[in-house]
């Protein structure tokens, strides 16, 4: 117990003593005194032992990442094309590279990984990354290089995983045994060695859950320098994880539930700690999880955001703010201010079609019999045309000259058709095909009857007060003024009478996000010339600045919206409850000649024995639930205290990590599961190390008294059972994958009925299977 603690008592002590042994660890004390009593000729026997534990873990541990390092980089060059979504992730290096803009639903650190890789090995950016099975040979690419990247932390994951379980106590061939689920497994190898996130994500998930475990164990040693440095590392990976994809937050919640479950353990007054200690707990966990990690996730964002300065695709997701600070962007290059009798053409800024109008009437009825104006019609044509054009009318007095003919935010203008010389105009008239909106047509210029209908609002899309309309990117809304509707559109066409066209309504809903218009293009200036003569031979314009804090919220908003929108039906995608067991896969790259395909999938052994391990450990402990209410205590302290802690710890990741996406609508793969499958090959090392121990008491029976209670083995202690059994197991999982690892690397040489017999499931989908015959 430290000082900060406010109980220095021989209870606490003696408390603190029965925790460590109940965790298979010694005390501080113990430790000196073996370390300080050489002469004594245990501690001489206890120090080999010790000596002896860390060689055997050197040694498996460079077993296990030699093992490693093979399988992933074996034939990392095949195939030499474009597989699954290296069209994406291959692309965003290459934007990196040449400094284009890009937007993507995922943080960069992942992808700003893949850039430097790139960059490392002397890759130019020039290649396109367009289609799956496009030739890097031919392109000259060094895509090894990049996929590398994902091997090399892929690989590093396996001994993370063996660290772990050593870290929480667990032998060394209990270890070896959750190690070698993830070792042997198909699925991990087949990301590993492909320019994809997955690898970057679990590598940092798993050092995030290493750092929290070092941590944690250092409970008696509170804020000296080496807890300190655990914490921190644990906040610095869990930003990591967050910034290499979107799902990586999930391990900032897992991390955060255990946080609040540590602290409500320290607020308990019977622990003997004072609030004084409770809050100065808090503020570490709140600088390291809380502080840290914003600062790091706003930094990554800082250098992306810092790197990426060109025009690029992703420029028409910004706004028209922020994509005029990049260097030539069309918006940067070619807006200029709008003045009055300007001739202008507007666009609709989700849909395209410009604002559109021609002689033809509305019919006197429409199909479900309602009465129109018979007015002249406005549509949205998605065609350059002249009859797109129109004239800004000022509706005040302007000078003869000079800046006060701009027209600003907020300013009351009239549109005139210049073919037909008619005035936009919307009224209370049902539109065609939505009864609950305005119908918008046009009425002659020279009939005043009606001025007040063909008043509209310009109202700029984040405008401050005064801001000068522009074109391109000048976004704005135009409100009818008597009425106070926006003008908007909708995909859905009209009928035949009006050439199948977009329909142009008024939206009662005058902050909808889809009733957004800008100005495609000056026609002609107020003195009829083209807006190239008002320019003239001007200098290039230089990026404009913007706040990063706003640049960052807005990027924020939209890859939230656009993750939330991956709606679209996939072939491949899966829902959630069919991942643990591997119901299917993902076709990654076929190749007809030589019938060569990569198929992701795991290796269902290993996925098998982890939900069995879930199974079996939810099982023991509602078992155990029940018996204690029979005042049966079939599990001893320490057992319990190590399944509810290390092993509650592991199953708590694996739920965060996979529960959320049954939440999810958007289009879903068995590749999401791979960081779940990671946390269940924990709890399944945990669940064969409670299966090899004698920790249980047996009662004669449910209802009776105990027979015995045996003195129970520690957790590292398994006997001859440990070896042969997690070797066995090592065997057969070795076996599985080997079988399947044609589809794993994409290697030749299956004909029809070999590729059959590796469809272990019938709903895998695999390609060049032969096809059956009537016998069989």
């Amino acid at each position: 117990m430290s000082q900060s603690g406010g109980a220095g008592s021989s209870r606490m002590r003696n408390r603190k003593a029965l925790s460590d042994v109940s965790r298979g660890t010694s005390s501080d004390n113990e430790d000196d005194e073996h370390n300080n009593d050489a002469q004594n000729p245990r501690n001489r026997s206890y120090a080999e032992k010790v000596l002896e534990s860390e060689q055997a873990n050197v040694a498996m541990v460079a077993v296990l990442t030699t093992i490693a390092f093979a399988l992933r980089f074996f034939k990392i060059n095949h195939p030499d094309q474009v597989v699954f979504d290296e069209v994406h992730f291959g692309k965003f290096a290459s934007y990196y590279i040449q400094r284009q803009y890009y937007f993507d639903v995922h943080p960069p650190l992942a992808k700003l990984l893949f850039g430097l890789a790139g960059w490392f090995v002397g890759y130019d950016g020039s290649f396109g990354f367009e289609n799956i099975g496009d030739s890097y040979t031919e392109a000259h690419v060094p895509y090894v290089g990049l996929r590398a990247l994902p091997a090399i932390l892929g690989s590093l994951t396996v001994p993370i995983v063996y660290g772990i379980m050593k870290e929480c106590g667990f032998s060394t061939i209990v270890a070896t045994f959750s190690a070698c689920i993830v070792l042997f497994d198909n699925a991990h190898i087949a990301q590993d060695r492909l320019i994809l996130l997955d690898a970057t994500l679990i590598f940092f998930m798993t050092m995030t859950m290493y750092c929290y475990i070092r941590f944690k164990k250092l409970r008696y040693r509170d804020f000296s320098f080496d807890w300190w440095m655990w914490l921190l590392a644990c906040g610095t990976f869990m930003a990591f994880t967050w910034a290499s994809k979107v799902n990586g937050i999930l391990t900032v919640f897992a991390i955060g539930l255990a946080v609040i479950i540590d602290l409500w353990d320290i607020l308990d007054i019977k622990k003997g700690h004072s609030l004084e200690y409770f809050w100065k707990q808090f503020a570490a966990r709140a600088i390291a999880f809380i502080v840290l990690p914003l600062f790091l996730y706003l930094s990554i964002f800082w250098i992306h955001l810092a790197i990426l300065t060109n025009s690029g695709p992703g420029d028409t997701f910004m706004s028209p703010a922020f994509q005029e600070t990049l260097r030539g962007n069309e918006l940067l290059l070619n807006s200029h201010e709008i003045r009055y009798y300007d001739t202008v053409t507007i666009r609709h800024k989700d849909t395209r079609v410009f604002l559109h109008s021609h002689p033809d009437k509305y019919p006197l009825k429409y199909d479900d019999g309602r009465v129109s104006s018979q007015g002249q019609q406005v549509t949205g044509y998605g065609h350059d045309d002249t009859n797109n054009n129109w004239q800004i009318i000022p509706t005040k007095a302007l000078p003869e000259t000079g800046r006060g003919r701009v027209v600003r935010d907020d300013d009351v203008f009239q549109l005139l058709h210049i073919n037909t010389q008619t005035l936009l105009l919307t009224h209370d008239v049902a539109s065609p095909l939505m009864p609950t909106n305005e119908e918008f047509t046009t009425w002659p210029q020279d009939d005043l009857s009606r001025y007040n209908d063909t008043l509209f609002q310009l109202r700029l899309v984040d405008g401050e007060e005064g801001e000068a309309w522009k074109s391109k990117s000048g976004h704005f809304r135009l409100i009818h003024v008597p009425t106070k509707v926006a003008m908007w559109t909708h995909p859905k066409q009209l009928p035949d009478w009006a050439y199948k066209q977009q329909e142009i309504n008024g939206n009662k809903n005058i902050n909808d996000k889809t009733a957004i218009w800008f100005v495609d293009s000056i026609v002609a200036d107020e003195s009829g010339d083209d807006i190239k003569d008002r320019v003239g031979d001007a200098p290039p314009k230089e990026p404009k600045s913007l706040n990063f804090f706003k640049k960052f919220i807005e990027l924020q908003i939209l890859m939230l919206q656009h993750n939330a929108g991956l709606t679209a039906s996939h072939p491949y995608a899966s829902g959630p409850i069919n991942w643990p067991f591997l119901i299917s896969g993902i076709s990654f790259w076929t190749q007809t000649e030589g019938q060569k395909q990569i198929y992701f999938i795991g290796n269902i052994v290993g996925w098998w024995a982890c939900v069995i391990g879930i199974s079996l450990y939810t099982g023991i402990m509602l078992a155990d639930l029940i018996a204690r209410r029979r005042d049966i205590e079939p599990l001893t302290e320490p057992v319990r205290h190590r399944l509810l802690n290390s092993t509650g710890f592991f199953l708590l990741f694996w739920g965060v990590h996979y529960f959320p996406f049954f939440l999810m609508s958007r289009q879903l793969f068995v590749h999401h599961y791979l960081p779940s499958h990671v946390a269940s090959a924990l709890v399944a090392g945990s669940v064969l190390s409670f299966a090899l121990s004698e920790s249980v008491n047996y009662p004669v029976s449910i209802w009776g008294p105990r027979l015995r209670t045996p003195k129970p083995t520690t957790y590292a202690d398994l006997g001859s059972r440990g070896p042969i059994a997690v070797g066995a197991f090592a065997l057969v999982l070795f076996i599985s994958f080997v079988y399947i690892a044609p589809l794993t690397y994409g290697t030749p040489g299956l004909d029809g009925h070999s590729v059959n017999a590796r469809r272990l499931l019938s709903s895998w989908t695999l390609h060049f299977a032969a096809k059956a015959t009537d016998g069989a």
